[in-house]
């Protein structure tokens, strides 16, 4: 299988690129901050899972990049917290992306807690 077949590589690819649309509306003074740093935390979410599935024939590295998916995504949730405080986001627009976000953290949490569903095996 291939990891663009993975419903968390999905979710979180459709994520970066709807942060990546909104975030061009973003104030200019925040390009090289804000705009930069949530762009890049949703993007690495869905790279470490390539990066993961990879390398799911070694369960510790396996679930080591998949920790490393589920930090970036928290990074995420961090970057819209300050988005909605600086008033970037509507609420709404906060709501369903916090939720988008939330989800894609439970899902990286079942394959880092079964690794043997994806081809690999615990590594406790």
């Amino acid at each position: 299988m291939d990891f663009k077949k993975l419903i968390v590589y999905q979710k979180a690819f459709k994520l970066a690129m709807k942060i990546y649309k909104i975030s061009i509306s973003f104030p200019k003074e925040e390009k090289y901050s804000l705009i930069d740093q949530i762009r890049r935390s949703s993007r690495s979410t869905c790279t470490n899972v390539a990066e993961a599935y990879r390398k799911r024939i070694y369960p510790k590295h396996f679930i080591n990049k998949l920790t490393d998916s589920d930090g970036e995504n928290s990074e995420t949730v961090v970057w819209l917290d300050f988005a909605l405080e600086c008033k970037y986001l509507p609420k709404e627009t906060y709501n369903s992306l916090h939720s988008e976000c939330v989800e894609i953290g439970k899902l990286l949490n079942y394959m880092i807690n079964n690794p043997d569903k994806f081809g690999s095996s615990k590594a406790f």
